[in-house]
């Protein structure tokens, strides 16, 4: 899995691919349509999923490693809109010496829905991370 193309644009929902970079802008690719779209600079933020990570009390966790950990271990992944204490307990099961100071409900939910939006799209495998 390589999420080094793969961003998180405010405003718009989902995940986009990125396609290129200009002076003003990005151009980004819808993991289904394929539609290509410029977006601007000037008016929407980007995060690279590459840069995002969970903080734990020693390091911070590369979301890939995350995202890897959850795929390996076969359980279920709750909805994004569970309740707190179900999504605070998943986490602690996938990362258990996770920051629960500096990690928020709302870092959870991002983390979950980033992750669902990925595995339906089959765009996880746990065979990446031989390499």
């Amino acid at each position: 899995m390589k999420l080094d193309n793969v961003l998180a644009v405010s405003g718009h929902p989902g995940l986009y691919r990125l396609v290129t970079t200009r002076t003003n802008g990005l151009i980004v690719e819808d993991f289904d349509s394929g539609k290509r779209n410029f977006i601007s600079l000037r008016k929407h933020q980007f995060t690279p999923l590459e840069s995002v990570g969970i903080y734990t009390y020693q390091d911070v966790v590369k979301l890939e490693d995350i995202f890897l950990k959850i795929k390996g271990s076969g359980d279920p992944v709750p909805a994004p809109n569970a309740s707190p204490q179900e999504l605070h307990a998943f986490l602690r099961e996938i990362l258990p010496d996770y920051d629960e100071d500096r990690v928020f409900l709302s870092d959870i939910k991002k983390l979950i829905k980033w992750y669902l939006f990925l595995d339906q799209r089959s765009l996880i495998s746990a065979s990446d991370e031989e390499e």
